[in-house]
């Protein structure tokens, strides 16, 4: 994982990267069919044999709470709070779930005055990269003991990891200084013992990157239902592989210990 050294300005700077592509990322990442993804294969298996009802759960880089809905779905009892960078994404949130969320950086010290029994990091600790080890010490502090945390992130571990550098480079929707995939053992080493991962499954075929990553893909969203309809018997195939060199993500299911 390569190092990255926090400065002021890169707060500041993820903020505005996230405001200026966020009508076109929530467009493309929150449309029906991204959403099916996110349901089948990413929350499925990291939320299998743990019940959230009664809980208190904090949705970290929250974006538009579209997770947190998913998570109501399975969870009508959850009480879900949001958390992210963004105030205009934590307004949005508040209006999509009806929940309250608020304004925090990850990769600084943060005091919500509480803990929580779950937290949901979907796509959020590959921002944080300019100060890891605060992000995973804010999960620890923030995640009661016994706790869970589920996550997704991309993962570094693949053959492809240095075609994605190169594309995190030349690609506008990326702020490559503040953002790079992640290695899931880099960062249960980071937690300093605090957590066990509980599940760890490695996804990301082609619906992973046509369908859920449309936006990076250029792939117009009057073709997705007919892309999706195409790549799922091959996603389901190949995320069974659960193979760490060939994938591009991971998901995760930590225990607070």
């Amino acid at each position: 994982m390569p190092e990255t050294k926090r400065s002021p300005e890169d707060s500041l700077r993820q903020k505005a990267h996230y405001e200026h592509i966020h009508d076109e990322y929530e467009r493309h990442y929150y449309d029906v069919h991204s959403l099916r993804y996110r349901e089948e294969f990413i929350l499925d298996p990291i939320v299998s044999g743990i019940d959230l009802n009664d809980k208190d759960m904090l949705d970290a880089a929250s974006g538009s709470g579209h997770n947190t809905v998913l998570i109501r779905r399975r969870f009508p009892r959850v009480r879900a709070s949001g958390l992210d960078i963004s105030d205009a994404a934590c307004a949005t949130y508040r209006r999509v779930t009806g929940g309250s969320a608020v304004q925090g950086d990850f990769t600084q010290p943060l005091e919500l005055g509480r803990q929580f029994d779950a937290a949901l990091v979907i796509g959020g600790l590959h921002h944080c990269v300019v100060n890891l080890p605060q992000a995973i010490d804010n999960l620890a502090r923030l995640v009661k003991l016994d706790g869970v945390v589920l996550m997704m992130e991309p993962s570094s571990d693949g053959v492809f990891e240095n075609l994605r550098n190169r594309w995190y480079r030349g690609d506008p929707y990326f702020d490559a200084p503040t953002e790079h995939a992640l290695s899931h053992d880099e960062l249960i080493r980071l937690s300093g013992g605090r957590f066990r991962a509980e599940v760890v499954r490695y996804i990301g075929g082609p619906a992973y990157f046509l369908v859920l990553n449309s936006l990076i893909l250029r792939v117009p969203l009057g073709a997705k239902r007919w892309v999706a309809a195409a790549t799922w018997p091959l996603e389901r195939a190949f995320n069974r592989l659960n193979s760490r060199r060939a994938a591009a993500a991971f998901i995760a299911r930590w225990r607070r210990i």
